[in-house]
């Protein structure tokens, strides 16, 4: 059987736009991902996958029917728990918000919707957003799949935790302070900004203690691995296994 999770997003869509292969297909595969890496990592903390599936039903659908699934149909996503989305807590890491359900999606949930990207589950992050690691005490401490010893940064470390285990193909992620830039050093991942800074998506943050605020996730590119970035800075020497299969960088 293919190992749909090692495909990266561009490919998936292209993929399941052509019909070679099935969203319900490449959504099976992260879904069993999930179940067997993220016990190890804590990286996603709140999983859907029943709704995954009937969204990829849809996607495969709407394909079969000669209409357009979107640039990121069949694509399986994550969420960052400190955004709105319908039926699911917008905890932000803190235990006073786990009862904070969301009664509609945030836009940017809304537009990874319309692009016919699979939302598979929701990542961690620090309390309130606010460190370079990933730890809470409502969820726990989220570790990087390449090495236990090295943070995957934070404070979207659920995020690239789950992509670098191949969990999902794109992870959302807040950048406020070089949340993303950090954690793309520390787990080999790639950020990229949607757009300019005109035309970045709000948070829409129900959190009482927390003000919406304009995130937009700020480019950096790195072709070391977070451990030997990691390391070489440090003057380390690494020599501990992942502790999952990685997806290639």
């Amino acid at each position: 059987m293919t190992e749909l999770w090692r495909l990266g997003a561009a490919d998936i869509a292209s993929r399941v736009t052509n019909r070679e292969i099935s969203a319900t297909e490449v959504t099976e595969q992260s879904l069993q991902r999930l179940q067997d890496v993220n016990p190890a990592i804590n990286a996603v903390v709140q999983q859907m996958p029943e709704a995954a599936l009937a969204a990829a039903r849809a996607v495969d659908d709407a394909i079969a029917d000669g209409h357009s699934a979107g640039i990121l149909a069949g694509v399986p996503v994550t969420v960052k728990v400190n955004i709105d989305q319908q039926g699911f807590a917008n905890t932000n890491g803190i235990r006073i918000q786990q009862d904070n359900v969301a009664g509609q999606d945030s836009p940017v949930v809304t537009n990874l919707r319309k692009a016919g990207a699979i939302i598979v589950g929701r990542t961690n992050t620090p309390a309130f957003s606010m460190r370079w690691f990933t730890r809470n005490s409502l969820h726990g401490h989220t570790l990087n799949p390449r090495n236990k010893m090295l943070t995957p940064g934070g404070s979207s470390g659920g995020s690239a935790a789950a992509v670098a285990a191949g969990i999902c193909a794109l992870g959302h992620g807040t950048d406020i302070a070089g949340s993303l830039s950090g954690l793309c050093l520390r787990a080999a991942r790639h950020s990229t900004e949607p757009g300019s800074s005109s035309s970045r998506q709000p948070v829409a943050s129900r959190s009482p203690h927390r003000r919406p605020v304009n995130c937009g996730i700020r480019p950096y590119r790195t072709q070391h691995s977070g451990s030997q970035a990691w390391t070489r800075r440090h003057g380390g020497r690494q020599r501990t296994r992942p502790l999952v299969g990685a997806r290639p960088t």
